[in-house]
């Protein structure tokens, strides 16, 4: 045995999480699957969640006989159904592989997270995951409930008729939403929603499943902010936190390109103001022409998101209503105006990591004036989504996404890694 084992996790129907003796967890990148080695494992970090899929049956190593078993119940209590276990990892990690299941025909829909391979080592859950991004942003800890409520009323008492304040209160106070938790409290990066539409139906939407038996994350934004809402709460943030970041483009709204006759007036509001801080937009990059709107606005950074740079492969988990050739001039025109480009990538162990889709990306980086890339993990149902791309493009023989990142190091060393959009001083 050329591996280090560890113990599979397995629920019960109550959601009570045990190990397996005797198997070794298996993780899946695609159609791939492998032992995990847990040398090359970390401790589940903090903040992450440890979930149990229903309707799936594990898959994991027999020890003794060195086989793949598909295990639907308790080799130890038999009669016991039992399922497979995986790792929501927190922000600023990447999943290395993904949890390994046989789906059930009819299994009901996966939430819209992220499905890492984790296991036992006899001490503590470990998971199959590469940390791209040290930064405290998110991290709970720093985010007590009484602090972000107190935030809540203050803005509340300042701005009683701010409908943009008001919609990112029930982001925090209910959805939990990090990002506007940071807001209330005066630290690090505010968001700023404000479409309501978007030009793209991406499978894993967050904020619309429509026709979908997926449940969406959270409700999108029912109105279109004012670019006084927009600038007010922007300042408010720019003003309370040295190197502050706001952005627009959040997974309860939808393109905010698309809104570009608020974002763009508010910009320039906010610029009016204040040279401090660093605005920001996440954004699918579709409308070119309405984002050099934007940058002459005075937008500071970019950020675009996709899961792939090979058009078929972009084009069937966005289901575009514009053109890939658009996301690549808006990636260039913000480059060529000296602004900072990030690539929110979307990964997903066995796709990103196939030699076509990692060769591929390697020379778009080559091709294209990409400062930064944000490795983020697709939260989708990770077999779902390497079906749907391994019909849109070739999916050869992962190469594993520690030696892909390793690649893009060596060979674009300029280029960052990174989860969280960064302050214009770091540039």
């Amino acid at each position: 045995m050329d591996f280090e084992a560890v113990a599979p996790l397995a629920a019960n129907e109550e959601g009570e999480i045990f190990e397996l003796e005797g198997y070794a967890a298996v993780g899946a990148s695609g159609n791939y699957l492998r032992p995990l080695d847990g040398e090359k494992l970390i401790v589940q970090p903090h903040g992450s969640e440890t979930l149990f899929l229903p309707d799936r049956t594990l898959v994991a190593l027999d020890l003794d006989s060195m086989d793949l078993v598909a295990l639907e119940e308790n080799p130890y209590n038999p009669g016991e159904p039992i399922f497979p276990v995986a790792t929501f990892n927190s922000p600023g990690y990447i999943a290395a592989a993904s949890c390994a299941f046989i789906e059930e025909p009819g299994a009901q829909a996966l939430p819209l997270f992220s499905y890492g391979a984790c296991g036992w080592d006899g001490e503590d859950v470990v998971v199959a995951a590469l940390r791209v991004d040290r930064s405290r942003r998110q991290d709970l800890r720093l985010m007590p409930r009484e602090k972000v409520e107190s935030g809540v009323k203050r803005f509340q008492k300042k701005y009683p008729q701010n409908r943009l304040a008001r919609h990112l209160e029930h982001c925090a106070l209910v959805y939990g939403c990090p990002a506007a938790k940071n807001m209330f409290i005066g630290r690090e990066e505010a968001p700023l929603p404000t479409a309501q539409t978007c030009n793209a139906r991406c499978l894993g939407c967050l904020s619309l499943q429509k026709d979908s038996p997926i449940p969406h994350s959270q409700d999108r934004i029912n109105f279109t902010p004012t670019a006084e809402e927009i600038a007010q709460v922007a300042l408010e943030h720019l003003s309370r936190v040295k190197n502050g970041v706001v952005s627009f483009g959040q997974g309860c709204e939808g393109e905010p390109l698309l809104a570009t006759k608020v974002i763009a007036p508010a910009i320039a509001m906010i610029r009016e103001q204040t040279s401090d801080g660093t605005i920001n937009l996440n954004s699918n990059g579709s409308r070119p022409d309405l984002l050099q709107e934007c940058l002459d606005a005075g937008l500071d950074s970019i950020r675009v998101s996709m899961n792939s740079v090979r058009p078929e492969c972009y084009e069937a988990y966005f289901r575009p209503s514009y053109d890939f050739k658009d996301v690549l001039k808006s990636i260039d025109m913000a480059g060529f105006r000296g602004k900072w480009v990030s690539i929110n990538y979307l990964n997903m162990p066995g796709f990103t990591d196939s030699p076509e889709e990692s060769e591929a990306f390697l020379k778009f980086l080559k091709d294209h004036p990409v400062n930064m890339i944000q490795w983020r993990n697709m939260n989708f149902n990770p077999r779902q989504y390497y079906d749907a791309m391994s019909q849109a493009g070739e999916c050869g023989v992962p190469i594993g996404v520690d030696v892909m990142l390793d690649q893009i190091s060596r060979q674009r060393p300029n280029v960052r890694f990174g989860y969280f959009n960064p302050p214009k001083e770091s540039f």
